[in-house]
């Protein structure tokens, strides 16, 4: 089953993209890390009240107010849901500050995302899917890539239609709080090439800076005609299901492949910091 990482940055059509996989005649099963990330914080969890504990005392408005609508203790009992306009303004941003925040966040949510995330692709491989999308927008930053077969990276070459997407789509944020979001998702161009440097087959880009039915088109011929149907072929798929021993090799080698990559990535940014 060939595991494909989904990934960009936000207002760039990611979530379009996820869309349109998982709907005919793609129909493949979308593992979307962002409601993964909520299930795992929902009153009552272990994730949830890691996170009342750290940013409770320093956050008066961490979780949702209560009303005639909203218990003291939340619909279930087990406390208010988080406030997450509040949680944002904590993580969101480029100080030290808010670099130590958004650590601390990640350090509670990723571990039970990844947990979360490894069984339901598990569940993927035995109802016998030809492939599996991870649809995480910090695919590179969590270091998940590493157990993708390919990464598929949507963004925009302009960074101002990313930036007018955003705002159209959430007039709410001010200009601060847009280029923060932007800022804390890392430059998509970036990603782009980082998927390029996995080699033919392995990493893939669709452009998004036109309209739907042009994205439609390149997820289409740039990615399930060039890279799923040549580089995983539907007899493959089968082999491996019906082989789970081959399966197993073959996620092996795919790690270890990426850890080649990921090195020789490394390297060559060294390089780049070197030279300047």
């Amino acid at each position: 089953m060939l595991v494909i990482g989904l990934t960009g940055s936000i207002a760039t059509g990611k979530s379009t993209v996820s869309s349109l996989l998982s709907s005919p005649p793609y129909s493949l099963p979308v593992i979307d890390a962002d409601l993964l990330a909520r299930k795992v914080v929902e009153p009552g969890t272990a994730g949830y009240n890691a996170i009342v504990s750290y940013f409770g005392p320093t956050t008066p408005d961490l979780l949702v107010p209560s009303g005639p609508d909203m218990p003291e203790n939340g619909p279930t009992g087990k406390g208010r849901p988080l406030n997450r306009p509040a949680l944002g303004r904590r993580v969101f941003g480029d100080s030290p500050e808010v670099r130590k925040d958004r650590a601390r966040l990640n350090s509670i949510v990723h571990p039970a995302v990844r947990k979360a995330m490894a069984l339901a692709v598990l569940k993927a491989y035995v109802k016998g899917y030809r492939a599996v999308v991870l649809d995480i927008p910090l695919l590179f930053e969590s270091q998940l890539d590493k157990f993708c077969g390919t990464v598929l990276v949507v963004g925009v070459k302009d960074p101002k239609v990313q930036m007018e997407r955003l705002r159209a789509r959430d007039p709410h944020l001010s200009q601060e709080d847009a280029e923060n979001r932007v800022r804390s998702q890392g430059d998509v161009r970036e990603k782009a090439e980082r998927a390029l440097e996995r080699g033919e087959g392995r990493g893939c880009v669709v452009w998004n800076d036109g309209d739907k039915r042009e994205l439609e088109e390149q997820v289409r011929r740039v990615f399930w005609q060039g890279v799923v149907e040549k580089y995983s072929p539907k007899w493959w798929a089968w082999f491996l299901w019906m082989c789970p021993p081959a399966a197993v090799v073959s996620a092996l080698w795919n790690y270890w492949a990426n850890l080649r990559v990921d090195r020789r990535w490394r390297e060559k940014k060294e390089a780049e910091r070197a030279k300047l």
